[in-house]
């Protein structure tokens, strides 16, 4: 019987455990910090196991590693490169769909002596992202041609039916990765010239995005493209830009809120803190003063920024039920009270790449691929299917031994890419591609 070991119960694991609870001849063992977070995922399914997991105990995660056949890791990035020299040394795959950061690239020598593949970069985005991507690079580059340019954009946002509060926006994974990369600088190339954007500039740097049957997009880069170049072997390209889309009026209410400083992780005590208070205190005000209107006039808060700040709770009274803690702190648990989605709702994925290729005869032509999924009210949402799916299909692929590769890889080569769109198109997560003569 094949073993499974998944690690992490939250946001995005529970279709990914359902996919092997229902594959025959596979067992799952779910493990969490919160063991009833991976017995809610279990239920009562006779191949699957709930137990509970404290990462810091390399003992108990050694020896539960090298019980399992494949190692699925949904936790926090910053704990797969630890989880990844378990599997090393105890001889297992792994598969994670978080970015391999340097520490996880620097094990590649280590995992392809031990004869291990440590798939990272296998979820939405990264992921779908990659495979689409080099499902087209391929193709051109295999017809003789060229990609003079690359644009992708990809956002996980309410669907619009749903969208209803004047963020536009609501969470369906950890709210403190997308509020800590509104503070990252970001890099990309445009028309053969490098571009930089502080990280205090990027809500500055947003363009509009059309989606067909969606309407417009807020658009802004996303750290760092340049590298994709090199990844998806396009030297030739003149324009390489990965970035976020957002429904309107995000940038404007992020760049403010990152203006104010409510996206600073210093810590300091709050405990018995109104969200008043703390504001007050935060910013050096005194305590008769109108916290709304001195935070408009410093700031030069537009009239709908302040009142989103405002709806959101930044001025409210009430227990803030925080202890040691930062403004981020502050500002992640007010958006969790606000920006949540109800039973009835639903989320939705865009994903959106633009391509601008020559054939070998010089014409040249723009492919548009777009992904649109949306989640089920009380059931799977667009986030954790895109990002599981794929991740489930590499296991599989694991498993089963049809992977070759080993060492530290990302989802580029075609015999990543090809088997798992194949998998999740089968699963209605599918791109409608458009071509036109430029």
């Amino acid at each position: 019987m094949d073993k499974i070991l998944v690690l992490g119960a939250g946001f995005v694991a529970g279709p990914l455990v359902r996919y092997f609870l229902n594959r025959k001849g596979t067992s799952v063992r779910v493990a969490d910090l919160e063991p009833a977070k991976a017995k809610a995922l279990v239920g009562k399914h006779p191949s699957g196991e709930a137990f509970g997991l404290d990462l810091a105990d390399e003992t108990q995660l050694s020896r539960e590693i090298a019980g399992a056949d494949v190692i699925v890791s949904l936790v926090p990035y910053e704990f797969h490169p630890a989880i990844a020299r378990l599997c090393i040394a105890r001889g297992k795959h792994l598969v994670t769909a978080s970015y391999a950061g340097e520490a996880m690239r620097e094990l590649d020598a280590e995992a392809k002596q031990a004869g291990v593949v440590l798939i990272n970069e296998v979820g939405l985005d990264p992921g779908i992202d990659h495979m689409e991507a080099m499902r087209i690079i391929d193709q051109v580059h295999g017809g003789g041609g060229r990609v003079l340019g690359f644009v992708s954009y990809c956002g996980g946002l309410p669907a619009p039916d749903s969208n209803t509060n004047p963020f536009g926006y609501k969470f369906s994974w950890s709210p403190r990765g997308v509020l800590l990369a509104g503070k990252n600088a970001a890099r990309y190339l445009k028309d053969g010239k490098e571009v930089f954007v502080p990280g205090d500039d990027l809500f500055e740097n947003c363009s509009m995005v059309s989606i067909e049957g969606l309407g417009e997009f807020e658009a802004y880069p996303n750290r760092n493209s340049i590298p994709y170049i090199d990844l998806y072997g396009i030297p030739e390209t003149r324009t390489m830009l990965r970035g976020t889309l957002r429904y309107p009026g995000w940038c404007e209410t992020l760049k403010k809120i990152a203006e104010i400083g409510l996206l600073d992780d210093s810590e300091k005590n709050l405990a018995g803190m109104t969200s008043l208070k703390f504001i007050r205190g935060f910013l050096g005000m005194p305590a008769d003063w109108n916290a709304k209107k001195a935070i408009r006039d410093r700031f030069k808060l537009e009239p709908r920024v302040l009142d989103r700040l405002d709806w959101l709770g930044l001025f409210g009274e009430e227990q803030l039920g925080l202890e040691m803690a930062a403004a981020i702190d502050v500002l992640e648990t007010l958006m969790l009270n606000k920006l949540r989605y109800t039973a009835k709702e639903r989320d939705m994925v865009i994903l959106r790449h633009d391509f601008l290729v020559e054939s070998r005869d010089g014409k040249r032509e723009r492919i548009t691929s777009t992904l649109v999924d949306y989640g089920i009210p009380g059931g799977e949402s667009a986030m954790a299917r895109t990002v599981a799916y794929p991740a489930a299909a590499a296991t599989r692929l694991v498993l089963e031994g049809k992977v070759g590769l080993t060492g530290v890889r990302i989802p580029v080569e075609r015999e990543l890419y090809i088997p798992i769109l194949e998998e999740i198109k089968a699963a209605g997560i599918a791109f409608t591609e458009v071509r036109q003569s430029a």
